[in-house]
């Protein structure tokens, strides 16, 4: 395993490096307190040809490799955490397709989500049933030639911007719920986007809840993404990759907290002295940059893992996830404690990376579900 880049990853890696600290950085703050979804970053991304990255070689993606797309969200997300939704939610958004759908499908979706011209959404949260996906009490009823679809979901990324929806309701079969996965233009009868939540951090990302109500799908195997029946282990594969995704995400908040911090503390004066003078303000930095890199080795690892379709990746993704996560507040929280003040002042970008970073905890499956399927790999 060689975790070196490529000179084409390392030019990627620069590329958005570049657009994001000269057409981002300067609107970071703004997208936070605004509240609304960049619209100026996605035609950024689009321009640069950066969601090439969320699909096959095939269907006119970069490399394929999740590897790639983890870089280049590690730098997007040194400059704004927002902005890590647009390129992570398009990847998941695909990712059922990518993963599970047929020729038909792919030859549909892909080219035109890996040009950005189309935007999928993952919609599987409901209000009882976020880690408990088995809990999910949206149904598909087969009537005639087609299915209907009533329900609810919540907490879904940028449904209200979104081409085509993967829709994740149970099928009743001989008497046996079975999860289905369905793939539905956005835009159907049936379909209303409800409220929009008002969030803590990664507020220039929409969260928003969906209602169906006597949502007709037509039952046409390009309609359903594998079989009936096939929604969990569709949920699962595409989570799997998510998590390790979620781990560059957080990864990348916590390098721009210690970008911030590092400097401060060699130009704050305090007691005559820089602050990083002081063997407790070097020894807390020292941590942040060691946890930061070990939490980089541990996701970049995972990502090889996936592409090379190593039999122990499903550990290493919860475990790169778990790990990164945890690690990004401990390093913007302590990076808010380094700049004293300042850090709990908007002045600075340290708080909203803070809050920023929070919700990685949580979503992609909360951290205590990680600790579970890492606990029956090592079971096993």
């Amino acid at each position: 395993m060689d975790l070196r880049l490529s000179d084409e990853q390392q030019l990627m890696k620069e590329t958005v490096r570049r657009i994001m600290v000269e057409k981002v950085a300067p609107r970071a703050a703004e997208i936070d307190q605004q509240a609304v979804f960049p619209w100026d970053v996605y035609e950024l991304f689009k321009e640069n040809e950066i969601f090439s990255l969320t699909v096959p070689e095939e269907y006119g993606g970069l490399d394929g490799k999740l590897l790639t797309l983890c870089i280049a969200i590690e730098e997007v997300g040194r400059i704004c955490g927002s902005s890590t939704m647009i390129l992570g939610n398009h990847s998941l958004g695909v990712g059922p397709i990518a993963l599970w759908g047929n020729k038909a499908q792919k030859e549909k979706y892909l080219p035109g989500i890996g040009t950005g011209e189309l935007k999928g959404s993952f919609a599987l949260t409901e209000p009882n049933a976020g880690s408990d996906v088995g809990g999910m009490q949206t149904r598909a009823v087969l009537k005639g030639d087609r299915y209907i679809i009533n329900g609810n979901k919540c907490f879904i990324t940028h449904a209200d911007i979104a081409d085509v929806l993967t829709i994740f309701a149970k099928v009743a079969v001989d008497g046996v719920d079975k999860i289905t996965a369905f793939l539905v233009d956005a835009k159907s009868k049936g379909i209303t986007i409800g409220k929009k939540e008002d969030k803590m951090g990664l507020r220039g990302s929409t969260t928003c809840s969906i209602n169906f109500e006597d949502l007709e799908v037509e039952n046409h195997e390009n309609n359903i993404l594998g079989k009936v029946g096939d929604g969990f282990r569709i949920a699962l594969d595409c989570l799997d990759k998510g998590r390790i995704m979620c781990g560059s995400q957080a990864i990348g908040i916590a390098q721009g907290a210690l970008d911030v911090a590092n400097p401060y503390t060699q130009t704050r004066i305090q007691f005559g002295k820089p602050l990083n003078h002081n063997q407790g303000v070097q020894f807390m930095l020292a941590d942040m940059a060691t946890e930061i890199n070990a939490a980089r080795a541990l996701t970049r690892t995972a990502a090889w893992k996936y592409d090379n379709h190593e039999p122990d990746m499903v550990q290493f993704s919860a475990m790169s996830k778990l790990y990164a996560t945890d690690m990004a507040m401990r390093v913007t929280t302590n990076a808010v404690q380094l700049l004293g003040g300042y850090g709990y002042s908007k002045e600075y970008p340290v708080e909203r990376m803070m809050r920023d970073a929070k919700i990685f905890t949580i979503f992609e499956g909360a951290n205590e579900i990680q600790r579970m399927v890492i606990g029956r790999a090592l079971a096993k």
